[in-house]
């Protein structure tokens, strides 16, 4: 068995891949409990002391920060918060992204800035390795305060409320504790508070996509190429010199990667008639690079978020102090998911380009990739239907992090929107995914038409592969299923 100690060392999105994709179980490492220990036994003797009220700890919550609650009550207050706020609705958040939500979770309580208990920890921990995933909903987080909606979902089965999917099927959080001989956790003072004030509903979806993402930017330059190639095209903007003097680094890697994946091709090799190519395939290096650098820079700012304690208020044992302040707030992360999904829209939008001119009946190939077009539609329509997602992802490109809607009787008047930024970012990793496979789907059709002449090695491998799940089209068949196989086959088969 595998086993991944949560810890201070610094957490990489290739780790949590890694993690997750080989079915890593989860400990706490000493240092990790210790942390926990010593910030929860701190903050019990300063509450034991404090004369002045403490937000969220002595207080209530939001715009009621000024009313003081009595000591024997405050158990029931981190109760009633994880209770009211449990307002997250829509559609399931996939099983994997709430996987993720719970290893960020128990990573943000880890490092001593919580005040939570070991116990409460441990059960998250329990959660993840048993897989037992709470049910979480995609609406009602205005990602400002933490995912306090989503984030008390994840947090009811602490307490023996509200529902969890264990061994496929959904059942009450109480009777799965009850099967495992688990008692519910009593919250003690901050410890609802810590749980809802992060941000590991916006965070998990953006690792989610990230990880999604940099596979897809590489398949865009495997199917980029593909089609150059099928397409006749010119490998001469691809080449170093034109590529390093502009010195973006995303446009220097695609335009390598396009050279290495067409190494050895004959196709490429041959002399053209054309002076030179439409954009969507000249300029690959250029548009596919600048996704590369979005990816880059929004990696970064992800690898910070999801190494930090991002609940309210933040405790400093070593420091003597209790901050109230705004680590919750989403703006951060926000922001670089709006930009991913811009980045990721335009890879699916010059890969649809790519498409429209495999089907044109240009360079020798036949209209709409059939050997008769008119009694055969051929692959008129896949172009429609990438067309039609491409579409959909421009309309999702509309930043959600540049609105904001008061809330809390006006306390909270700035909100970063960060998770719709964030479900909305997991929608448009869809759609591009779906668009290249299509483009896939097409290149290799075309390809065909290019025989005996073949590409390169690597390519003409990967090819014959694909044509163990997708067949030559001859003439017209019903295409949905093999749309269908071939994103399986890009998801399987990178």
């Amino acid at each position: 068995m595998k086993v991944h100690h949560i810890s201070p060392e610094w957490l990489t999105i290739s780790r949590l891949n890694e993690i997750i994709s080989e079915g890593y179980k989860l400990e706490l490492s000493d240092r990790s409990k210790s942390l926990i220990t010593a910030c929860r036994e701190y903050l019990d003797n300063k509450m034991a002391t404090a004369t002045e009220p403490i937000y969220g700890i002595t207080t209530g919550f939001g715009s009621l920060c000024n009313i003081s609650i009595d000591r024997e009550q405050l158990s029931d207050l981190q109760k009633n918060l994880v209770m009211s706020h449990a307002c997250n609705i829509g559609e399931r958040v996939p099983a994997e992204i709430v996987k993720l939500m719970l290893l960020l979770k128990i990573q943000s309580l880890s490092y001593g800035n919580s005040g939570v208990q070991l116990i409460t920890v441990q059960r998250l921990v329990d959660f993840y390795n048993n897989d037992i995933l709470p049910r979480v909903c995609q609406q009602g987080s205005l990602g400002a305060s933490g995912d306090l909606a989503p984030l008390a979902c994840l947090s009811l089965p602490l307490i023996g409320l509200g529902e969890v999917e264990y061994k496929g099927q959904l059942r009450e959080s109480a009777e799965v504790l009850a099967e495992m001989g688990w008692e519910p956790i009593s919250l003690q003072s901050k410890e609802g508070l810590a749980l809802l004030n992060g941000t590991q509903f916006m965070s998990a979806h953006a690792v989610w996509s990230l990880i999604r993402a940099e596979r897809l930017s590489m398949l865009a330059d495997k199917i980029g190429a593909l089609s150059l190639d099928a397409y006749d095209g010119r490998i001469e903007p691809f080449c170093a010199p034109v590529n390093e003097v502009r010195h973006q680094q995303g446009q220097i890697d695609t335009a390598k990667a396009v050279s290495e994946w067409l190494a050895g091709s004959e196709l490429i090799k041959r002399p053209k008639k054309h002076v030179q190519d439409p954009y969507s395939f000249r300029c690959m290096p250029q548009v596919h690079g600048a996704a590369k650098d979005t990816l880059n820079y929004v990696r970064g700012i992800i690898e910070n978020e999801i190494n930090s304690p991002t609940d309210n208020p933040t405790v400093f044992p070593d420091l003597d102090m209790i901050v109230s302040a705004g680590n919750f707030h989403g703006e951060p992360i926000a922001l670089p998911m709006d930009f991913l999904a811009v980045a990721l829209t335009e890879l699916s939008s010059i890969s649809e380009r790519r498409i429209f001119k495999l089907i044109s009946g240009t360079r020798e190939l036949p209209s709409f990739l059939v050997a008769k077009p008119g009694l055969n539609s051929g692959f008129m329509i896949p172009q429609y239907t990438a067309a039609s997602i491409v579409n959909q992802s421009k309309g999702y490109c509309w930043p959600n992090s540049c609105d904001t809607i008061p809330s809390s009787q006006g306390q909270e008047d700035h909100v970063s929107m960060g998770a719709n930024s964030a479900t909305k970012l997991t929608r448009v990793v869809n759609n591009t995914e779906r668009v290249l496979a299509i483009e896939l789907f097409n290149a290799a059709q075309a390809l065909e038409f290019r025989r005996p002449a073949t590409t390169s090695p690597a390519l003409e491998e990967w090819v014959a592969e694909y044509r163990k799940h997708v067949p030559f089209i001859e003439n017209d068949i019903v295409m949905y299923p093999l749309i269908e196989a071939s994103v399986e086959f890009i998801r399987s088969n990178p």
